[in-house]
C-alpha cells in the first residue's frame, strides 16, 4: 500500500516535480499545499492532477498554524514533505505529522533559508544537501541522508532568491 503524501512548496517546484516525476517512490501524493499564489509549484501539481491548496500566509500566525494544521489532518496522510516550503512550521504541526524537509547545505552547515549563499560567502569547497526530520527548531532535525557537492569555480550566484526574512 502506498503511503499518503503531501507535499508543501513555495516556489519554483523543482523538487516537487523530482518527487512527482519519482516512479520508484511507493506514494500516493494526495495534494501540494503552498503559501505564495504564484508558485510554479501549484502550477507543476495541477498538470500532474495533483490537488492544490493555497494557503497564503495570514496576519495572524497562529490562525495560519492552525489553518495548516487541520488542512493537512483532514488529508489523512502518512508523511508530510517540505519540497521548498519557505515557512517554518509550528511546533504543534511537526510533532503532529511526520515530516521531512530537504535542505541546500550539510547540516549542521549553514541552517536557515540562505544556505547556498552562506556557504558560497564562507568559501568552501564543498557543500551538498541533507533531508532531515523537520522539529521545532530551524533545520535542526535528525538527518537522514545527505550527499557532498563541490562547489566548482565561477559558483557564485544563490538560486534561492528569497526576500529577507521570507519564511519567518
Amino acid at each position: 500500500m502506498a503511503a499518503r503524501v503531501v507535499l508543501l512548496a513555495s516556489g519554483s517546484g523543482t523538487l516537487a516535480q523530482a518527487i512527482i516525476d519519482a516512479e520508484e517512490l511507493e506514494i500516493e501524493i494526495v495534494a501540494l499545499i503552498s503559501d505564495n499564489p504564484d508558485a510554479q509549484a501549484l502550477t507543476r501539481a495541477k498538470e500532474a492532477n495533483i490537488q492544490t491548496i493555497l494557503l497564503p500566509i495570514k496576519e495572524s500566525r497562529d490562525e495560519w498554524n492552525e489553518e495548516i494544521t487541520q488542512t493537512v489532518a483532514s488529508l489523512s496522510v502518512d508523511l508530510v514533505v517540505s519540497a521548498g516550503f519557505m515557512r517554518v512550521l509550528p511546533p504543534d504541526f511537526v510533532n503532529r505529522f511526520p515530516t521531512i524537509n530537504s535542505h541546500p547545505a550539510l547540516l549542521p552547515q549553514f541552517p536557515g533559508a540562505h544556505a547556498v549563499r552562506d556557504a558560497l560567502a564562507a568559501g568552501v569547497s564543498v557543500t551538498g544537501t541533507t533531508v532531515h526530520w523537520v522539529d521545532d527548531g530551524v533545520d535542526t532535525g535528525p538527518i537522514i541522508t545527505q550527499m557532498e557537492v563541490p562547489v566548482l569555480p565561477g559558483d557564485d550566484k544563490c538560486i534561492y532568491r528569497f526576500p529577507r526574512n521570507y519564511g519567518r
